[in-house]
Parts: C-alpha cells; structure tokens; sequence
C-alpha cells in the first residue's frame, strides 16, 4: 500500500504531513512512503533525510497523487489538487470541513475516502491523534512570545538600580488546549496572569496553571462535549461583555483563543473595548483562522486602534515548521498505526474513531455536520 505526502500549497504553510522518523516506522509497517520533492524543506527535513529511511522521492506531484492509496497531508487539498488524486484513494489530514465545505463536494465527486483529523473523537484512545490539540498547543505558546515581542513593557517584574517595574497583566480569553499554553507561558515569562472560558469546569484547569480565574454565572451550560464549547444565550453574552470590557481595560494583553465547537470565533472583543484598553496594550487573536474574536481584527494582518495592537496571525503553528511538523507527523502516524493490519489500513465504519473522522465515502459527504454547512452554502 502506497502512501503518497504531497507538498503543501497554501500560501504561508511551511508544515510537512510526515517527517522521516514517522515514514521509517509506516516502511516498518509495511507500507511504501513516497514523498515529493521538497516537501519537508522549509520544515528543515531535506529530501535526503527521507531517502534514508527508505522513503522514495519524487518530483511530479501529479503522479504522486495518482498513484497513492494513501494520500497524507497537513491541510485540504486545493481543487486541481483534488482531481489529480486517484479515484477510490484515501486521504487524511487536518481539512477543515465546516470552512471548506466545496472542497469536501469535489473530494465526494472524486470518490476519495477522506478522513479529517479535526473531526477525530476526543477520547483517550483517540488522545495521541489529536492533531488539534498539538497544533494548539503551539498556537497558544507561540501567541505570548509575539504579545512580548511587541509590548512595550518588561513581561517580569524587574528590580533596576532604577527602581522596581511591576510586571505585564495578561488576559487569557478562552482556556482550552491553546489557552492554558497561552497562560502557561505568560506565567513563566514573569506576567500576572487572569483567564477566562465559558465552561466553568475549566476553573481548576486555569489556576493550576497559575492564572487567576475570571468568570461569570451562566444561566444556560456553555459546554458542547470533548472540550468545545457552544454560543452563549443572548443574556449570558451581555453578562460576558461586561465582564470581557472591565478585564480588558485592567491589562496590558489580551490573547483570545475562543472557538464555538472548535472551528468558528465569537466575536467577542468589541470596538468600544478596545477604545478603553490602555495605550501600548496589545490584543494577539488566535482564533483568526476562523475569523478572529476581536470585531478590529484583521486576519493576517496587525492595525493598530485607539493606541492598541491588534495582532490576528494566520496558521500559527506554521511558524514553528519543525516542531508543528513533527508533532503532526506523530499524530497521523497513531491513527495509521492503529487500523493498520496485514500491511495496510483497514476501513473500519464500525470503529467509533474512524466513523467520527469520516467526512466523505463513497461518492458521498457522510459527516452531519459538513452536510449541514453545505446546505447553508447553498448545496446539495
């Protein structure tokens, strides 16, 4: 069974799907790994590295494709990409269904069974799959060291013969996987450090990592299950304002992480607060690959407003190929290692995993909720 690792091609990503040490162990496997040339490079794995643990490499991304059974990538294909993948393949990777509804048509029409990494259950066997998780990890890690670099302050509290400066004040916006990084970093980079989350069951969670919880009585459970939380009620959102406005007028940054069921960001960070943050403050939005929780943001882009900095990076965890890469790589290794039998994946629809991951199959799109952004696109 072949599986192929395309160079990615969206614009800025310098991630790779599989790095060396995960093709040695699928070649162990029993698998052949061919990979594309120049692949892993701005990941700073050369085509060498590949080669030398028995990977081949090629050069033209359209046979790649067309020859694989198994094609592995970071992010969903584009939709040339698409029609060069063989008809019955299997793909998997992180492909955003619910943003990328179109590309999930055409992966449909194309007959590929493609499994979606953000969609894997989050449950204990599930755990070492979770692409998300480890991607957010660096996001929220990775989010402080730009709130630092651009702060005009210390982030410690410093004692100069010039006298004491008082440390930074962070505010954490949303405490899943890349908020308590966010807090976790900020706390040992010196900062005084306050959270916040709709799910007050994440209380312990925040202060175990140093931060001081910041919260409000809901009047309807924000939790949606496995970690993700759902829109609030309109008066727990008025409640939630008030509480967002006087934290965010208290600090020196703010780093927003909130995300409704993992894909889509509330806004939650209005004009009016930004106008009373103090001058020099600085807002990082993490959550600016869907669509930033700040209503100023501009994904990709850094404004400045009302004296703030107001930083909405795009794919995070590209910034930091290597690492992103290799964890990545770890994570879709489990799930291929796990349904591997025989010297090749076996598809399973009655295994919870690959059932919950399963975005198309055989001609159709299978998963409720990507049928469901399909038809509000206008779909069939």
């Amino acid at each position: 069974m072949i599986i192929s690792v395309p160079k990615e091609t969206a614009p800025g990503e310098r991630r790779v799907a599989l790095v060396p040490e995960s093709c040695k162990r699928l070649i162990q496997a029993g698998y052949a790994v061919a990979v594309e040339a120049g692949a892993g490079a701005a990941a700073y794995f050369s085509d060498d590295a590949y080669q030398g643990v028995g990977a081949t490499v090629e050069r033209d991304a359209a046979s790649l494709l067309g020859k694989a059974d198994f094609v592995v990538r970071v992010n969903a294909p584009a939709a040339n990409e698409v029609d060069q993948i063989r008809s019955g393949a299997f793909l998997l990777g992180s492909l955003m269904p619910l943003r990328n509804p179109g590309v999930m048509k055409a992966l449909a029409a194309r007959n590929v069974t493609a499994f979606s990494t953000d969609a894997i259950p989050r449950t204990t066997r599930a755990q070492p799959m979770d692409t998300l998780s480890a991607m957010a990890n660096i996001a929220g890690y990775r989010g402080v060291l730009l709130a630092a670099a651009e702060l005009p302050k210390y982030f410690p509290m410093l004692m100069t013969a010039a006298g004491m400066v008082p440390p930074a004040k962070v505010f954490v916006v949303g405490a899943a996987v890349a908020g308590l990084q966010a807090i976790a970093t900020a706390r040992r980079l010196g900062a005084n450090v306050s959270a916040t989350d709709v799910r007050p069951e994440v209380k312990e969670q925040i202060e175990s990592v140093g931060a001081k919880y910041v919260g409000i009585e809901l009047k309807e459970s924000a939790s949606a299950g496995g970690g993700y939380a759902k829109e609030l009620s309109a008066e727990d959102k008025a409640r939630q304002a008030e509480l967002l406005a006087d934290q965010c007028a208290q600090v020196d940054v703010v780093i927003t992480t909130a995300l409704i069921g993992g894909v889509f960001a509330p806004k939650l960070i209005t004009a009016a607060m930004v106008k009373r943050m103090r001058p020099g403050a600085i807002i990082v939005d993490l959550a600016a690959d869907g669509g930033g929780n700040c209503e100023l943001s501009r994904p990709g882009e850094t404004v400045v407003e009302h004296g703030v900095r107001i930083m909405a990076p795009l794919n995070v965890p590209s910034a930091m190929p290597n690492h992103a890469s290799i964890l990545f790589s770890r994570n879709v290794t489990a799930f291929l290692q796990a349904f591997t039998k025989d010297k090749a994946f076996q598809f399973d629809l009655k295994d919870d995993i690959q059932q919950g991951a399963l975005i198309t199959h055989a001609g159709q799109v299978v998963h409720a909720r990507t049928k469901e952004a399909i038809a509000k696109a206008g779909g069939q």
